[in-house]
């Protein structure tokens, strides 16, 4: 074999890491859909990746199955977590976020900018 190919080394499951969540509002800030807003609908925490509503849409043939009927679909492929920011409705922009404690004890992600916390809208 010429050739070996490199094996991807993905992160253990509790080592694996996302700065953002399922539900959450993001904005693109690298890439073809750059400056797009959308929901996160998946994460893959272990890939580094999330699928974004309305972002990184890929044109898919699929053969007609009996419970769906074949042809060219679009659906949202997966982008990298590096590229995204998620969304401050305050800011109403992109901004980086940081971690605090509540006073009844629950971490909750906050503005860097404003201040604001920032739910994920499940």
């Amino acid at each position: 074999m010429l050739f070996k190919r490199a094996k991807r080394k993905l992160p253990k499951p509790h080592e694996a890491k996302c700065h953002i969540r399922k539900g959450d509002k993001v904005v693109v800030i690298a890439g073809k859909d750059r400056g797009k807003i959308g929901k996160v609908l998946q994460v893959f925490p272990r890939r580094q990746r999330a699928i974004v509503e309305g972002v990184n849409i890929v044109k898919r043939h699929m053969k007609p199955t009996p419970y769906s009927e074949g042809g060219i679909v679009e659906k949202p492929a997966p982008i990298h977590v590096s590229n995204l920011m998620l969304f401050c409705p305050k800011c109403n922009r992109g901004v980086r976020i940081g971690r605090k404690f509540l006073e009844d004890g629950t971490k909750v992600r906050v503005c860097k900018k404003c201040g604001e916390i920032i739910e994920a809208e499940e």
